[in-house]
């Protein structure tokens, strides 16, 4: 009886190690990972997405994410091209796009890219003018995300996106700009008056060649005055009648009066 019990214990227990040592050799890679293979500390490469077996003990997996990764670059505080000290904070999106280089190349490939686009961002914003990072981000945007880029290319990753956020401003250049906003107002201002001026001084012109070459026209034109004038029915108004305003009104009384002779 104790021989039989024996042999199950001792059967449970190749069974159990056999069930360890499969389950360690069993691996699965989900769609959006890779695992990379080292056999014996050497490279074999990397395998997924699915199930694959590895040897145990003599192999070593490590996995790697290839979905895109945002990585906040905090602010950073640096002094513009125009001597203008400004703190500025953006975001990077990043993926691995060669997992054995990501493994290989590199310690940690998150780290280190953090730490290039930081150091990046510090060297392009004091290359920059204050003008230019407030009206081209885009263009600044640009030029980050392909110094970033060349740098960590050779590690597997690939940046596709960098975007500044914010840009902090002192008070004083805040209260600078503001002043400067306020005199190309008035500048707008002015310059849209007198464009007004010139083209009203345009038109009396030439409404005054018109009455010249019209001499009833300024007799129709003081009439018009006289009504506009007479809507206040609390003014008292007087008035001169000109000479020529009578002299027509005679002419239509009395036509038959003959013309003194010269």
């Amino acid at each position: 009886m104790g021989e039989i019990l024996n042999f199950l214990f001792s059967a449970g227990a190749v069974i159990l190690a056999i069930a360890v040592v499969a389950s360690s050799a069993i691996k699965v890679v989900q769609e959006y990972e890779r695992g990379v293979i080292f056999r014996l500390g050497r490279l074999v490469g990397a395998k997924g997405p699915g199930l694959f077996f590895i040897i145990p003990i003599i192999d070593r997996m490590v996995k790697v994410d290839l979905r895109v990764v945002t990585l906040d670059i905090p602010a950073q505080e640096a002094i513009t091209k125009d001597n203008v000290t400004v703190r500025v904070n953006a975001v990077a999106y990043f993926r691995v796009v060669d997992p054995q280089a990501a493994i290989v190349k590199v310690e940690d490939f998150r780290r280190a890219t953090y730490q290039i686009a930081q150091t990046s961002l510090r060297s392009v914003l004091g290359q920059s003018d204050l003008d230019d990072l407030l009206a081209h981000r885009d263009e600044i945007n640009a030029r980050l995300q392909m110094i970033i880029d060349e740098q960590t290319e050779p590690w597997g990753i690939k940046v596709s996106i960098v975007e500044v956020k914010d840009v902090e401003l002192p008070d004083t250049m805040k209260r600078a700009m503001a002043r400067q906003a306020e005199a190309e107002r008035e500048k707008r201002a002015k310059i849209i008056h007198a464009e007004g001026e010139f083209v009203a001084s345009e038109q009396l012109t030439n409404a005054a060649k018109i009455i010249g070459r019209e001499p009833a026209a300024i007799q129709l034109r003081y009439l018009q005055t006289l009504t506009e004038i007479a809507v206040e029915k609390n003014s008292t108004i007087l008035f001169p009648v000109p000479i020529e305003f009578m002299r027509a009104f005679e002419s239509i009384i009395r036509p038959d009066r003959e013309e003194p002779d010269a």
